[in-house]
């Protein structure tokens, strides 16, 4: 008997330790260059307010934490080629009054197979150039961005393209998809872990390095949640920050969200958000 009181003890304890750091506030300057701004959130059901993964999500965290007022049209499901829907409705709603739009998308992408792609396909032209001597007109190659909405370069492209076109003076920062476990919401829909590879033969790490490759290619600020939230479902002892350890290891709980909140608070930190 002594020995189950021990253990209900023990237990109680960890449920209010972990209620105890979901409600903490962290320490932060009135000066971070995030505080009060207005953004966009773009993404899949990780994002998506109505995803019951869990009650809070990350932006609601940063909304607490920092006073941004949170626009979010994310859609769980969703992929890349649905960013560009999400920009018009942004900009249906609120024109240019947004400060910045995180952009948290990419891992259905993997799960449908959507194929990787090219990023540019090269082609034969002439161009003028001068250079101490007269003008002179030469064959050179020159590559042009791939806009193929079928690949997964392609559908960045694409988004990146309007992004910089609709919104040049906002700050967009790019989120890599986090890492992914078992998943069964049903016998239609099962997703097996990231050690699998999909069905065009990737595995997640591509996915995730298309979209460092992106904030070089489009000048956009990456920050890598696949490494630096610390989220690892495939390890047991992470089924903590999901949904569920027997049917849900792709969707973050409040516990995982809080991680993804306390990354990103910190990260931005170092990045403007106004221009």
């Amino acid at each position: 008997m002594k020995q189950i009181m021990k253990k209900i003890y023990f237990a109680a304890l960890c449920l209010l330790m972990m209620a105890s750091s979901m409600k903490a506030q962290p320490a932060m300057s009135d000066t971070h260059p995030w505080r009060g701004a207005r953004v966009a959130y773009f993404g899949d059901s990780v994002t998506d307010p109505r995803n019951s993964g869990s009650k809070v999500k990350y932006w609601h965290l940063l909304q607490q934490w920092l006073g941004i007022e949170p626009y979010v049209y994310a859609i769980s499901g969703r992929q890349w080629n649905d960013i560009p829907n999400q920009t018009d409705k942004c900009l249906q709603q609120h024109g240019d009054s947004i400060d910045a739009i995180l952009i948290f998308i990419g891992t259905n992408d993997y799960n449908h197979h959507v194929p990787i792609g090219r990023w540019f396909d090269e082609v034969e032209t002439t161009v003028d150039f001068a250079e101490g001597q007269p003008r002179a007109t030469y064959e050179r190659r020159m590559r042009k961005p791939v806009m193929d909405s079928n690949t997964y370069r392609g559908r960045i492209n694409i988004a990146l393209s309007k992004l910089k076109e609709v919104y040049p003076t906002k700050q967009i920062v790019l989120l890599t998809p986090i890492h992914r476990a078992y998943f069964y919401s049903s016998e239609k829909n099962i997703q097996p872990n990231e050690a699998y590879q999909n069905g065009c033969g990737e595995y997640i790490d591509a996915y995730v390095e298309a979209v460092k490759e992106a904030g070089n290619l489009w000048a956009v600020p990456v920050i890598d949640l696949n490494a630096l939230s610390g989220l690892y479902p495939l390890a047991a002892a992470h089924a903590q920050y999901f949904k569920s350890a027997q049917t849900d290891l792709l969707h973050p709980n409040d516990a995982g969200h809080r991680r993804i909140a306390l990354t990103l608070l910190y990260q931005l930190q170092s990045l403007p958000c106004r221009f």
